[in-house]
């Protein structure tokens, strides 16, 4: 299936980083969708046309690791978990391609928007020294100091970006998702599941929605770090991802 993707994506004309600039939809509305690798294969077929494909150096599948923090008590894994619409998490994003490293608060508020705040790093260990304490108390939701927070589940995977050829939405695809717990030592691989995520100003009209129903792709909501901790945590709360659990293990086919 690799391959097959990479054939299919070398007939999308390619977008730079530099373009993407423009649609970097940082206050936006997303929507996520769980998919199988026989299902993208057939969605990136009928998207061809339609979208470009982001293209470093010549590499048009990206990797990507983020280092999720949180305090003792869980908190933001808890507020996502119990349904508290108003939520936040805190992160550290390592572009492995480009070596770019950012601190990062992603914002969900009661509407369903989601703004991402950052600030550019200089190493993936390095955001006490590069000011994150002070980001985190202008821009957070939640009254956290960084002191409190620890690193608790990182992730590691590779990242499709297509954008269409108005510009006015991205379409994230995520593959090959690995978890490893820095408190338990567990990990957990679901490399056979498609993420996707479409990402766009919720008053323009979206090609690809169109193209996921006939795929019969549905929205699903999925947040990594709340699934990586429920994967890896054990004993921790989670009754209310087990259905979300249960349907990656039907479309991998595999126990989780």
């Amino acid at each position: 299936m690799l391959t097959d993707c990479a054939h299919i994506l070398d007939s999308f004309a390619p977008i730079s980083l530099d373009e993407m600039s423009s649609i970097r939809l940082m206050n936006r509305i997303d929507t996520k969708y769980l998919a199988s690798e026989d299902q993208l294969k057939q969605l990136l077929l009928m998207a061809q046309g339609e979208y470009m494909v982001q293209s470093i150096n010549g590499v048009r599948q990206s990797e990507y690791s983020t280092q999720y923090l949180d305090d003792r008590f869980n908190t933001m894994y808890l507020n996502h978990h119990n349904g508290r619409l108003t939520r936040q998490k805190v992160r550290i994003r390592t572009y492995v391609d480009t070596g770019d490293y950012f601190f990062e608060i992603k914002l969900k508020n009661n509407h369903g928007r989601t703004k991402k705040k950052r600030i550019h790093l200089t190493g993936a260990d390095t955001y006490v020294q590069d000011g994150a304490a002070q980001f985190l108390e202008e821009h957070a939701m939640l009254s956290i100091p960084l002191s409190d927070l620890n690193p608790k589940v990182a992730n590691h995977f590779k990242r499709i970006t297509l954008v269409n050829n108005a510009k006015t939405e991205r379409l994230t695809i995520d593959r090959e998702l690995s978890f490893h717990n820095n408190e338990t030592g567990l990990d957990k691989s679901m490399d056979r599941l498609v993420v996707i995520e479409v990402k766009r100003d919720g008053n323009t009209y979206s090609p690809i929605q169109d193209l996921l129903r006939e795929v019969r792709i549905f929205p699903s909501g999925f947040s990594k770090y709340c699934i990586g901790m429920a994967l890896t945590t054990p004993g921790i709360k989670r009754n209310l991802f087990n259905d979300r659990i249960r349907k990656i293990e039907k479309i991998t086919s595999t126990c989780l």
